[in-house]
């Protein structure tokens, strides 16, 4: 009797142990490469790898670890131009400006970069560049899609009604200046 009890206690841990469901083993299965499209924004292929090291002595002295150098080719790229309000519109007291470059194309994912203006007065000259990166080592290369949108609270994640935007209509190159954004859409 106590082997029986000792049997069916080991059969139920051995049935409740592993739910994987595999099944049996093929050798004509050929392996395939998972697609990480869904983790991975658009570009990412593109990004140099950083290496893992130490970082730069205080006193400036010391290799500059391939994000800086990332950061400094990329230096020269940023667009630059002026945010200014549409005709009758108003900034509500409080507002935060959020100007958003993302890669032409690109609807899913992070933006490639996002400049946060709390309390702007308009017009408003902007620069958003490499150092307003969402992704440190993602490339700001162009063309971009270029918007802005004033918030009435203050949160990027929320949309509320009445809150000013604006986009540029045609895919910016990297680089552009002169650029002029009118907020003239309420959401």
């Amino acid at each position: 009797m106590r082997q029986v009890v000792v049997l069916a206690l080991l059969l139920a841990l051995a049935g409740s142990g592993c739910d994987r469901n595999l099944e049996p083993f093929d050798p004509n299965e050929q392996p395939v490469q998972p697609d990480l499209s869904r983790i991975f924004p658009e570009g990412a292929e593109r990004a140099a790898r950083v290496e893992p090291g130490l970082p730069a002595s205080p006193g400036g002295r010391g290799a500059p670890s391939m994000a800086a150098e990332v950061a400094a080719a990329d230096e020269g790229a940023a667009l630059e131009g002026t945010v200014r309000l549409g005709d009758g519109q108003v900034a509500p007291p409080g507002s935060v400006l959020f100007i958003v470059a993302r890669a032409h194309g690109g609807t899913a994912g992070p933006p490639t970069a996002v400049k946060r203006v709390p309390d702007a007065s308009f017009p408003l000259s902007f620069r958003i560049g490499p150092e307003d990166r969402m992704i440190q080592a993602m490339p700001f290369t162009g063309p971009f899609n270029l918007s802005a949108r004033l918030d009435s609270d203050g949160d990027a994640a929320t949309r509320t009604p009445g809150d000013l935007q604006g986009a540029i209509a045609a895919p910016v190159p990297a680089g552009t200046t002169g650029i002029e954004l009118v907020l003239d859409q309420a959401s």
